[in-house]
């Protein structure tokens, strides 16, 4: 049984080649981050595994790569670029890689959320274009951040909030538990909260999950942070919440349409700060990444 990393960037070939063991099955590099969906069969070439970064697998794509069984996705966002179900139907099952940038992506968010109540990338671009803007920002001690849903991140999340002098809720599908953290109902985390930051796998059940109605429960002024999936809320009513200084300010990571496009509604407001879908990126967490991505080869082929 052999496998290729079939879209590659030059960093994440350097640890694959490092991690690799004597007794490894064979995985092939193919050193290009940019192919298209339809090179598929042929970068593959019969393998039986493609390990995949971030290049979407259609379906009928899948039905045209001979030999393929397992695809392990870096990361657990597969459903962005993939149909699950659709491939199990055709004998291919997704492994994901969970928990790998906990520490990287809760950094991020907590980084977002600072720069948001501080105004900084405001301040920075009005400051390069000549302009001399002092902003009163919203000073985040004693303020109230709240967590929807709860896994690995958020907990990073908040114990990093939690040790700045924040109060931190949170809601979760499923019963949890964390030192520090209150969890309460869904709507009284909108209510009560004066930073509301998203944590949810995107799923049937979560996908435009935070509505209309959702957002205008918020608190006037809230500051909104995703780094988990832009799909999760209704980016029409965001924008417009944006507009009216519903939301104060939102820190966002994640897009609908990604890259984001330079004309995009975003991309005109004052009051938002972006960042590429990077959330994840630290040399630490890309390592932890390989890492379990050798691990789930070697277990497919023992099995």
């Amino acid at each position: 049984m052999r496998g290729v990393f079939v879209d590659a960037n030059e960093a994440l070939a350097g640890i694959m080649e490092r991690l690799t063991r004597p007794d490894d099955p064979k995985v092939r590099i193919h050193r290009d981050p940019d192919i298209k969906p339809e090179q598929y069969p042929e970068v593959l070439d019969g393998a039986q595994i493609a390990i995949v970064d971030h290049t979407a697998l259609p379906t009928e794509v899948a039905k045209k790569c001979t030999g393929l069984k397992h695809v392990v996705f870096l990361g657990t966002g597969a459903r962005s670029y993939m149909n699950p179900e659709e491939l199990a139907e055709l004998g291919i099952s997704v492994h994901l890689i969970k928990g790998y940038g906990d520490t990287a992506v809760a950094e991020s968010a907590i980084a977002l959320m600072w720069a948001s109540a501080r105004v900084i990338a405001m301040m920075d671009r009005e400051m390069r274009a000549g302009n001399w803007l002092r902003e009163d920002g919203m000073q985040l001690t004693g303020k109230t951040l709240g967590l929807i849903g709860f896994g690995g991140i958020a907990a990073e999340v908040a114990r990093i909030a939690s040790g700045s002098g924040m109060k931190v809720i949170a809601w979760n599908r499923s019963p949890k538990s964390y030192p520090g953290v209150e969890f309460t109902e869904l709507d009284t985390v909108l209510a009560k909260s004066d930073v509301v930051s998203l944590h949810l796998l995107l799923n049937d059940e979560t996908r435009g999950m935070i509505t209309r109605e959702k957002i205008l429960a918020m608190k006037r002024g809230v500051i909104l942070i995703n780094t988990a999936r832009a799909a999760v809320i209704d980016e029409a009513a965001m924008i417009d919440a944006l507009k009216s200084g519903h939301i104060r300010h939102a820190g966002l990571d994640v897009f609908n349409i990604e890259p984001l496009p330079g004309d995009h509604p975003l991309t005109k407001l004052p009051n938002v700060t972006l960042s590429a879908h990077s959330a994840f990126r630290t040399p630490e967490a890309s390592e932890n990444l390989i890492e379990a991505a050798w691990v789930h080869c070697r277990r497919i082929v023992k099995s």
